[in-house]
This record gives structure tokens, sequence and C-alpha cells, in this order.
């Protein structure tokens, strides 16, 4: 069986759907929330490159604290990945990383696709 993670918040729904989902799959996931334990920069770039998208792309541009930093303002990528491992509030989720690819779900077809390709 490949190797999954799962960058969850047990608190949103579209995380715990996802979670749901795997396991009514029998699929067993590393689970990994990423609040308690914030992704470092370097995974942060990894994600990113697997989902073939910007910083930006992965951000919760709606949570206060993207409006607090001033985030719309900035456009260097390094400096965007930075906030998000400083406070991992603004990362999108969930996401699932399986052989060496990775989905948001959002939606959770997403996953579907991934886990089954």
């Amino acid at each position: 069986m490949s190797n999954i993670t799962i960058w969850h918040n047990p608190r949103c729904s579209k995380s715990r759907n996802v979670a749901n989902l795997l396991e009514e799959r029998g699929i067993e996931a590393e689970v990994v929330k990423y609040l308690d334990t914030p992704p470092s920069k370097e995974e942060i770039k990894e994600v990113l490159k697997m989902l073939g998208i910007s910083a930006r792309e992965l951000m919760r541009t709606k949570e206060e604290i993207y409006k607090e930093l001033d985030l719309k303002n900035i456009e260097d990528e390094e400096k965007l990945i930075e906030a998000m491992a400083e406070h991992p509030k603004l990362i999108e989720r969930p996401i699932v990383i399986k052989d060496g690819k990775a989905a948001i779900g959002r939606p959770i077809e997403k996953i579907i696709e991934l886990i089954e390709g």
C-alpha cells in the first residue's frame, strides 16, 4: 500500500470529511495535525511543487492573520512561505500527499482522483 499523509485540522469540516473518506476506504494515512505541528518552510515548498501552485494559492486569504500581516501586498514567494510556516492557520486544508503527488481537498473529488490515480 502506498504511503499517504494528510495535513489535517480536526476542527474543519472539509478536513474531517477527507479523513472520513480515507477511513471508509480502509486507507491508513499518517495524520499530521499541522496546526499543532507546523510544516517547515522546506515541507511547504515541497508540497507547493507537488501541487504545482504558488504560495498564495495555498493560502487562506480570508483569515484574519492574512489581513493583519498585509500579505495581499507581498509578492515574494519566500516571504509568503515563511508566513505559512510561522502561522500554519494560513495553509489551505486539508492536503493529502501520496507517492510524490498532493491535492487540496476542496472539492473532495480532488482527493478521490489522487488516491485512485
